[in-house]
């Protein structure tokens, strides 16, 4: 069973595209949503479940366990049995994993609703995967551009949100959970009314060694990375993890080497444009989660106290010092993907790395006027925005179309990772030094120089994926983006040169 090409539709036809992108991207807004939804709340939790900080930390380890469990899985398991079911399926598992979390009244159901809402984190790649089918490719590096922007606006909207939502004298974080519930159920019915069946699925055996030996990589990677500084980085807990991480990704190979239909074609996923593109995607969600750690935590600090900081509550540092960056990083979205068709993605994301950089440096040097942060922080929402609206485009351009949905959850991964690996850092480095001369009984803040060695770190990462970008990418041009909507060719073994298909 065949389907006319989205090149081949009708003009009357081409309309329906506006409303499958408006959709699509309600549905990666709200998955984008749940990284930090808890962030503003989680002394509330902790208060009200009568749990330690430790404790607590599992709400958002949990989610993004389960994301990188369920992601590479879910974005396969969608090319093979059906785009848009796989879909709808996991809009449902993030509406129920969202009521759950309203109505749980202990954490080991609070996290367990958690756990379902990572889950949905597949719904972001099987969205471009949909876009790649459905869209035109004169129109498509625009509509990715869009769906990506999504991300970084959608995870600055919910601290916003809950900050407003969890005011007054008797703020209650299940209130987050229910905007999450509300818009959840929104988003599972524009898909399902506004998003069309798709082609027929090609089918295939799931490949559940792979699946389970990489979730077991991913797990051990992640878990030591997100509770390093409860356990302690040199702990046996941490290392070990790390050296299971070590093992499990060799005998994942292996496993992906041997099967008839691996869960990732490893020859995809070394492709110089793959891999780089993976690697870039872990520095932009470095960047990504040290602004909001970083720039929250300082907003927060009381200057009477230490000569810096804004003595901002949760919801001010949210509302004049988030807010600004993640409407910027909405409205660059459509930019990016003009950018993209115009000089292929590789010259905007080295763009996105050097605006992040000068952002980032910025902060590190004038931390201490509002104005400084803020202007700052609209360099880095735009730079974020810049970078997710070229990725999608170079995995894409790079995978052949069946591999359109493991390569861009792979892809998510990667991201995902590397804001883990940020609020990792940014935690470990705030917590690393106290300031000096604090009054007897105050509590212990960061020296302002954490701050500024935290931004100084956020600038190098940047500055990295504008090189990995420049040097990595020089492959990907107009021609991968153009030609996205049809099948690419499969990726040349290591063995052999790249073709020059996707000169730029």
């Amino acid at each position: 069973m065949s389907r006319t090409s989205p090149a081949a539709r009708p003009a009357g036809s081409r309309r329906d595209e506006t409303v499958v992108i408006v959709a699509l991207s309600l549905a990666t807004m709200v998955v984008s949503m749940m990284q930090t939804l808890v962030v503003p709340i989680l002394g509330l939790m902790q208060d009200d479940l009568d749990a330690t900080a430790a404790e607590v930390s599992w709400v958002t380890t949990a989610t993004l366990l389960s994301a990188a469990v369920f992601t590479p899985l879910l974005g396969r398991f969608g090319d093979q049995h059906g785009k848009k079911p796989t879909l709808v399926g996991m809009l449902l598992v993030m509406v129920a994993g969202s009521l759950l979390a309203a109505t749980a009244h202990s954490l080991a159901w609070l996290i367990v609703g958690r756990v379902l809402q990572g889950a949905a984190t597949a719904i972001f790649p099987l969205a471009l995967s949909v876009l790649r089918d459905e869209i035109r490719p004169a129109r498509l590096p625009g509509a990715m551009a869009l769906v990506s922007g999504t991300l970084a606006f959608g995870t600055g909207l919910a601290m916003v949100s809950v900050g407003l939502l969890t005011q007054g004298d008797d703020p209650d974080y299940r209130t987050a959970f229910w905007l999450a519930t509300g818009l959840a159920v929104a988003a599972l019915l524009a898909v399902v009314v506004l998003v069309p069946s798709g082609r027929h699925a090609p089918g295939g055996r799931t490949d559940v060694l792979g699946a389970l030996t990489l979730a077991a990589t991913l797990v051990l990677l992640l878990l030591p990375i997100t509770q390093g500084n409860e356990w302690g980085w040199t702990s046996g807990r941490t290392l070990g993890s790390f050296a299971g991480a070590v093992v499990f990704a060799a005998v994942w190979v292996q496993v992906e080497r041997k099967v008839r239909e691996p869960l990732v074609d490893m020859r995809m996923f070394v492709h110089p444009p793959v891999l780089f593109a993976n690697i870039t995607g872990l520095l932009v969600g470095f960047g990504m989660f040290a602004l909001f750690i970083g720039v929250s935590s300082l907003a927060q600090m009381p200057s009477d106290l230490l000569g810096y900081g804004f003595d901002a509550s949760v919801l001010r540092a949210s509302v004049q010092f988030l807010l600004p960056s993640t409407v910027v990083s909405l409205l660059s979205a459509p930019l990016g993907g003009q950018l993209v068709h115009r000089w292929g993605p590789r010259p905007v994301l080295v763009l996105a790395g050097v605006i992040g950089a000068a952002g980032f440096g910025w902060m590190a040097l004038d931390h201490r006027h509002a104005a400084s942060v803020i202007g700052a922080g609209l360099l880095v929402g735009a730079a974020v925005s810049l970078g997710y609206a070229s990725l999608p485009a170079v995995v894409v351009g790079s995978v052949p179309l069946h591999q359109t949905g493991i390569a861009n959850g792979i892809n998510s991964i990667a991201r995902s990772t590397g804001s883990a690996i940020g609020s990792a850092v940014v935690t470990t480095v705030l917590a690393s030094k106290s300031a000096a001369n604090l009054p007897a009984g105050a509590p212990e803040l960061p020296a302002e120089s954490r701050f500024t060695l935290s931004f100084l770190l956020a600038a190098a990462a940047f500055a990295l994926a504008a090189v990995v970008a420049g040097a990595g990418l020089r492959r990907i041009g107009m021609a991968s983006t153009v030609r996205a909507a049809a099948p690419a060719p499969a990726p040349v073994p290591a063995d052999k040169p790249a073709a020059a298909g996707t000169a730029g």
